[in-house]
């Protein structure tokens, strides 16, 4: 058995209470369109930003129009903690879906569903 001085072993024990660096998945901090917003119909561009960066290659966003129909969306360049594409929007109910990986290696996943009006 090792035997360590008193004050050692408080600074191990200090050491081990410390946080460790953050490790957390990627979430949904901002998005335009806005959950449950209303937006006009036509082109728009869309950003979904993140509390970290993103693998930008193995995240997507696809569009789920009124008629259930999806389709994967074409991302715009952009910082590596924000995803944007650009959508023409027809008016219903529609909901992006996206779906990130994060540099610590977790995949997260999430829908922004919001209301296309006018058109």
């Amino acid at each position: 058995m090792i035997r360590l001085p008193r004050r050692r072993w408080l600074g191990l024990l200090g050491l081990a209470a410390l946080p460790s660096p953050a490790r957390a998945h990627a979430i949904l901090v901002e998005s335009d369109p806005r959950h449950e917003a209303e937006v006009p119909a036509g082109e728009r561009v869309l950003t979904f930003r993140f509390n970290s960066r993103i693998d930008r290659a193995r995240s997507r966003l696809t569009l789920i129009g009124a008629d259930r129909k999806q389709t994967v969306l074409a991302l715009l360049p952009g910082p590596d903690d924000m995803l944007s594409t650009r959508a023409v929007l027809a008016r219903g109910r529609a909901t992006v879906r996206w779906q990130v990986l994060a540099l610590d290696g977790h995949i997260t996943r999430g829908d922004v569903p919001f209301t296309v009006v006018g058109g």
